[in-house]
């Protein structure tokens, strides 16, 4: 019987189609990050095992399958850390997110389900050459200079602190202002349903660092500034009148948050925290000497968080799930962007 193929959305930039391609094995010394590989699941692998198809789908996958994913890293505070770089000789590795970011895990929360065990098929081969993501990312057309399109910028304490929810609220309430919005993830590790949530709520155009040709961002500040730099270029150049952009978990983590926030400075109309704790907007600021313009997520979820973290932070602070913060954040947005009030 032929092994099913299944592409991961960490792939969707390759033409790979739906049949099955040639591979060829290759040493590990020759691997690098964003190589496009391909895992046969292994028998132990947990049920149901369900990766995010290059649509944004979750499928179901099964021992024996040959799913398509591209090397790279992950270093989740609350679910898995891994990196493609502690693949053994046993050449056994894991599917690190749903998207198909494969390396091997060292380290994931007992409250997460196992991921989905590979072992090591060979590099996708197309036209007889080892496929890389980067391969695939559109040629930059000239060198835009600094990016200067009107930004709203979510951080955040962690991951799972609030940053999604936060992005699609305040892109809501942008498009009321007949705003054109491009949705962009600009650090963190692949997965497509986070830009597909900010499409979902009303953005014209979305992109990720994976148009960037990285599956993670946790790579040299050179290289990630080599890729940030263009992929900003086609944003600004989208057409959108304006940006919100989330930087996957906190700007401390080793997701080059920080570049993020260096490259964008000239853009920056409002930055929103998003707080996994109203003591973790303390630990932020200080950690990194940055004091954002408002504070939202889990640590909002009450009058008392909120009260909470005004407090400790001199902050203000909104539960963006409450329709009744729609008035304020629609004034501090019109106030940071210049606009007028929403239309009816």
């Amino acid at each position: 019987m032929t092994p099913r193929w299944y592409p991961t959305s960490v792939t969707r930039l390759v033409p790979l189609g739906s049949e099955p391609r040639p591979t060829r094995r290759l040493p590990r010394s020759e691997w690098a990050a964003g190589d496009v590989v391909v895992g046969i699941v292994t028998p132990d692998a947990p049920r149901p095992s369900l990766l995010e198809s290059p649509s944004g789908r979750m499928v179901g996958v099964a021992p024996g399958d040959e799913v398509v994913g591209a090397l790279g890293a992950r270093a989740a505070t609350l679910e898995a850390v891994g990196d493609w770089r502690d693949v053994r000789d046993d050449l056994r590795f894991d599917a690190l997110t749903s998207a198909g970011v494969f390396g091997r895990c060292t380290s994931r929360s007992v409250t997460l389900q196992p991921l989905v065990p590979l072992v090591y098929a060979g590099h996708v081969l197309l036209e007889g050459e080892p496929v890389r993501l980067r391969d695939f990312v559109p040629p930059a057309s000239h060198d835009a200079g600094p990016f200067e399109l009107p930004t709203v910028l979510l951080i955040g304490t962690s991951m799972d602190a609030g940053k999604t929810v936060a992005a699609r609220t305040i892109i809501r309430r942008l498009t009321r202002h007949g705003l054109r919005v491009a949705g962009a993830k600009l650090a963190g590790v692949g997965r497509l349903r986070d830009v597909l949530r900010m499409q979902d709520a009303g953005a014209d155009v979305i992109f990720d660092f994976v148009d960037a040709g990285l599956p993670s961002t946790i790579c040299p500040q050179p290289e990630f500034e080599a890729a940030l730099r263009p992929l900003l270029a086609r944003i600004g150049a989208s057409g959108a009148d304006v940006l919100v952009a989330e930087a996957g978990a906190s700007p401390l983590e080793p997701y080059n948050g920080e570049t993020v926030l260096r490259e964008l400075r000239r853009s920056l109309r409002l930055v929103v925290l998003c707080a996994s704790d109203p003591y973790a907007v303390v630990g932020v600021m200080q950690a990194f000497e940055l004091r954002p313009d408002l504070v939202s997520g889990r640590a909002t979820s009450t009058e008392a968080g909120i009260a909470l973290v005004e407090r400790l932070s001199g902050v203000p602070a909104l539960n963006m799930l409450e329709p009744a913060t729609e008035a304020p954040l629609d004034a501090l947005l019109e106030e940071r962007l210049g606009l007028t009030a929403p239309v009816a």
